[in-house]
């Protein structure tokens, strides 16, 4: 049975030197992820003035409850949107200029709603372009906290970057949000706050957080259940096959666990014990119509498996996966037809058909980790299967090709 050491979570991650940076004191990170996305994250602390100390299995960071400790810095952000995202917040709650910039990819994406909600709460943000996207630059003198509507629909790392701004403003933060996605990537944030000693209110719509800043600890990152998914989908396609994540179990905080309930759905056999999940191939896989909304992630890997089902396999309410690293719902339904199965797109919505003819095709990657890692689990079934850039997989998992190889040798693929 394939015990797979899946690397740290991605979001775990970003958040945690978030946390530790803006805490009073030292903060360990035991197994962090190494990855394009967090050493840019880490680096972005470095260029603020923030110690950041990496060794293999922990970082440490001395944190800064007053804010960055040079009145002047330009940071890259890479391809990072939680980089691109939480730097720039936790930036005004110091005091100095600091300008942003991050690759092409990166500049792309929205940060509108959060711009505008910074700037409601007094924060001399610009952007040197358009507006809601990178570069762009804070003029910071501090936050004062108060009240601020915020629209999350089409990202909840807008919320995430409010709740972690919250303790360090001087009256605290009551964020009233009109609309919401990837709820369980906020109950991460709120559930490692309280971690770093701070207990977020919800009233209804409106999160409280109160003023009065972090206290630093030791804190260890689970693994990434995102990336699991490939490897719980390899087992879920390939009869007799059983993979075990170690380190994702009942407790874990990541909401794209849920994913295995999906592939329970469709006929895998799923175990969840407290320290472990289990997925078992059965030899057939039932089609189904499932809402992604909260693990919308994960919705490559399914769509990348859709085709081996008996039945249509429907994804809805997904569609912020549009804005992520590339339009993912595009992207899933140009190399599934290019493999030949038939597809229909909404602009929500994707369903696909069973049956593919079973030669491969070279899959266009856009520069999205999710769509090489997704369509390498279809490969395990369809011979021939290339990618037009297969080291994007850096953004995440630098060794996810190596990883996978073994994975498919030992499950007899």
């Amino acid at each position: 049975m394939p015990t797979v050491d899946i690397p740290g979570s991605k979001s775990i991650t970003a958040r945690a030197l978030f946390l530790a940076a803006a805490a009073d004191g030292v903060t360990t990170l035991t197994r962090p992820l190494r990855s394009d996305d967090t050493e840019g994250f880490a680096e972005g602390l470095v260029r603020l003035g923030y110690r950041v100390g990496r060794t293999p299995d922990a970082w440490q960071v001395d944190g800064r409850p007053e804010g960055p400790a040079v009145a002047e810095a330009d940071v890259y952000c890479r391809d990072g949107a939680t980089t691109a995202r939480f730097l720039p917040t936790l930036a005004a709650a110091g005091h100095g200029t600091f300008r942003f910039d991050a690759s092409e990819q990166m500049r792309r994406r929205p940060l509108l709603p959060l711009s505008r909600a910074l700037r409601d709460l007094g924060v001399d943000l610009r952007h040197e372009g358009a507006d809601g996207h990178h570069p762009l630059t804070v003029r910071a003198s501090g936050v004062e906290g108060g009240e601020v509507v915020l629209d999350a629909g089409q990202s909840s790392q807008y919320l995430t970057a409010l709740l972690l701004l919250g303790p360090l403003t001087r009256k605290g933060l009551r964020i009233r949000v009109t609309d919401l996605v990837s709820v369980p990537y906020v109950e991460i944030t709120i559930a490692m706050m309280r971690a770093f000693g701070v207990e977020v209110g919800r009233e209804g719509n409106v999160f409280v957080v109160p003023p009065g800043g972090y206290r630093a600890t030791t804190y260890p990152i689970e693994p990434d259940a995102s990336t699991a998914s490939y490897f719980f989908a390899a087992a879920a396609v390939t009869p007799g096959a059983e993979v075990t994540v170690p380190g994702l179990g009942t407790g874990a905080l990541q909401g794209d666990l849920g994913f295995v309930e999906v592939l329970g759905r469709m006929g895998a056999d799923v175990s969840v014990t407290g320290g472990a999940t289990t997925v078992r191939g059965t030899g057939g896989l039932r089609g189904l119509t499932v809402n992604m909304r909260d693990i919308s992630d994960t919705m490559p890997t399914l769509a990348a498996i859709a085709p081996f089902a008996d039945g249509p396999v429907r994804v809805e309410d997904v569609a912020n996966t549009r804005v992520k690293e590339c339009d993912r719902l595009e992207a899933c339904a140009e190399n599934l037809r290019r493999l030949g199965a038939q597809v229909a797109v909404g602009p929500d919505w994707i369903e696909i058909q069973p049956g593919l003819p079973g030669t491969g095709a070279q899959i266009t990657t856009y520069g999205d980790h999710r769509i090489v890692m997704s369509f390498a689990v279809t490969g395990l079934r369809v011979p021939g299967i290339s990618f037009d850039d297969p080291g994007c997989v850096r953004k995440t998992f630098p060794g996810f090709h190596e990883a996978f190889a073994g994975l498919r040798k030992d499950i007899g693929q």
